[in-house]
């Protein structure tokens, strides 16, 4: 990423909707210092701040971070190599990028997990009302089944999206 292009490009949609870097700091909440060092490639707005003027700008955050207006074709590719960028240049440790793809997978699985924690529940609870100690014992190996299911799943997810692919992790 190119944070003087990225800077000239914020500079000409602030001056495309009329604003001074003041009025776009005070729709930000940030200082017209702040907004001077992004237009002068100094600093790159973090995440917040480029949803914000994407909405503002009606232009997308890819566009913000190529600093141009994309066709349709470059926007794949624009995409791709600004994810790249982010990601490989990212202030998260690894232990952060897995602790955000676990907690990801869980919002993504959480239906599934209550799902199979009922179906559990109620064996357990079918084999006390029938006082059938086979049923009330297979509670155990199917809790064992599910946690070994949800955590190889879990870690698989992990470990294809945590590391950048090249064995370092970093």
């Amino acid at each position: 990423m190119n944070t003087v292009q990225i800077g000239k490009f914020i500079a000409k949609l602030r001056k495309e909707k009329g604003l001074t870097q003041e009025q776009l700091g005070e729709k930000l909440g940030v200082t017209n210092k702040t907004i001077s060092r992004w237009e002068t490639g100094i600093y790159l707005p973090p995440a917040d701040a480029l949803i914000s003027m994407s909405e503002l700008f009606s232009v997308s955050i890819n566009e913000i971070l190529s600093g141009k207006t994309l066709s349709a074709e470059e926007y794949k590719d624009a995409a791709e190599e600004n994810l790249a960028q982010s990601v490989s240049t990212s202030a998260f440790s690894l232990k952060d990028r897995i602790g955000f793809f676990k907690k990801k997978w869980l919002r993504e699985h959480i239906a599934i997990m209550v799902f199979i924690g009922i179906c559990i529940i109620a064996i357990f609870a079918i084999g006390l009302i029938y006082h059938n100690r086979f049923i009330k014992s297979a509670f155990f190996p199917a809790f064992l089944i599910a946690h070994v299911w949800r955590y190889n799943t879990m870690m698989s997810y992990v470990e294809k999206n945590a590391y950048d692919g090249k064995g370092s992790g970093q």
